[in-house]
């Protein structure tokens, strides 16, 4: 504020010293004119002295007007624009936001009880209890068979399809064929692997072979939950361990 009143008031003063500037330079440069006009036609021409004082006075109040309306007029505010002072060096980088892992506690365990949904959140939270880190679900229409997405903790993609099914429903081939269309090709998978609560055709379990897709079926998914084998992305223990 104090600043904008010193301008303010510089701005009135530069203005009346030009008021009386061109004040002066106009009664100078008349008056030279009458003496001239004097000299040119003498004393005889008694009506032009006359007329030579009005077109003065005319000529001397439009300058000093046009002088006052510059002198009056309001000087450009200052810069009030509002500058964002930069951060001080040093300044640490605001930590990045990490999205909610599932967790797994004791409710998330019967793999049976859960909704479908609730099946992928109990899947993905045994990826988060065994070192995946990135999981998401990402179950739902559209998803293309890709319901649990993870970074082993080797840093391999990991992309889980999950199948809540009864005891008396096996994963047909037809599952298999469509997980295994999606699984490499659009999801980019490096451990694709399919979870159920029930078991697998055997032209399903052969299919996933052929593809290297793992396998996971009821008994193995309670193996897993309850840590008496490792989790799908490592090498199955030889048979009869």
């Amino acid at each position: 504020m104090a600043v904008a009143e010193r301008v303010n008031g510089r701005g009135r003063r530069a203005g009346w010293r030009d008021v009386v500037l061109a004040v002066g330079l106009v009664g100078a440069a008349v008056g030279g004119l009458a003496l001239l006009a004097r000299t040119v036609w003498g004393a005889s021409s008694g009506a032009f002295g006359p007329a030579v004082l009005v077109l003065a006075v005319v000529v001397l109040a439009a300058v000093a007007r046009r002088a006052a309306g510059r002198g009056a007029r309001p000087p450009a505010p200052p810069d009030d624009g509002v500058s964002v002072p930069a951060a001080p060096a040093g300044t640490p980088a605001p930590a990045p936001v990490e999205a909610a892992v599932p967790v797994l506690d004791g409710d998330a365990v019967d793999h049976e009880q859960v909704d479908p949904q609730g099946f992928e959140h109990t899947v993905a939270a045994l990826c988060v209890r065994d070192g995946c880190t990135r999981t998401e679900v990402s179950g739902g229409p559209g998803d293309l068979g890709a319901d649990v997405v993870a970074t082993t903790p080797d840093g391999r993609r990991l992309v889980v399809q999950c199948k809540q099914y009864a005891a008396d429903h096996p994963v047909g081939s037809r599952d298999l064929q469509c997980f295994g269309g999606t699984c490499f090709a659009v999801h980019e998978a490096e451990v694709a692997v399919v979870v159920t609560t029930s078991g697998f055709t055997a032209p399903a379990a052969e299919y996933a072979a052929a593809l290297g897709i793992v396998c996971v079926d009821g008994e193995a998914l309670a193996a897993w939950t309850d840590g008496r084998r490792p989790p799908p992305w490592e090498p199955a223990p030889p048979p009869g361990d």
